[in-house]
């Protein structure tokens, strides 16, 4: 069901705009532009809709998962995959975030791309075992730039999606460049 139907069916877009913002991988990089292009909520409640709502799973995320990982590490199968994945992910992990931690992280999450936001954030703090407060604290960060970004990006209209798609393509160039 889209955001669209949503508002339909009788609920707000305010409250279409923070569900969209909680959802993995949409967050709110696709939460802003719904909520300033499509509904035409004002950007400063769209930004603080956005962010809250993109920011409420990561408590949870990073809460739950050492749980559900030690009852699941007791299963055979599962304990070999766990044992398999955790060593792998810190042996070869991404090196911006196994060298500068949590730095590297905010970098990480503040990239407003698909799949680098707070659900990928709060997974990879704790795949590398970082500390609960201050992954919180950074990830809000990173959400909060990524936010600015892309409302200013909204707020240009074709020409922040043309400032966007250069930026992405140098991004890409730079960093095959760099391999």
């Amino acid at each position: 069901m889209t955001p669209q139907e949503l508002v339909t069916r009788g609920i707000s877009p305010e409250l279409a705009v923070f569900l969209t913002s909680m959802l993995p991988i949409i967050e709110l990089r696709g939460a802003l532009p719904l909520a300033i292009n499509v509904f035409h909520i004002t950007w400063p409640k769209a930004f603080l809709i956005s962010f809250i709502g993109n920011l409420m799973p990561v408590p949870c995320i990073l809460w739950l998962l050492g749980p559900i990982v030690n009852i699941l590490s007791k299963i055979k199968p599962f304990g070999r995959f766990f044992t398999w994945l955790f060593e792998r992910t810190r042996r070869r992990g991404n090196k911006l975030i196994t060298k500068y931690e949590e730095i590297g992280l905010l970098a990480f999450v503040a990239i407003p791309l698909p799949m680098t936001g707070a659900w990928t954030g709060a997974l990879i703090a704790f795949l590398f075992g970082l500390d609960f407060k201050k992954s919180i604290l950074i990830i809000a960060v990173g959400v909060l730039i990524a936010g600015i970004i892309v409302t200013c990006l909204c707020l240009l209209g074709w020409l922040g999606a043309v400032i966007a798609g250069v930026g992405f393509i140098l991004l890409a160039i730079f960093g095959f460049w760099k391999l």
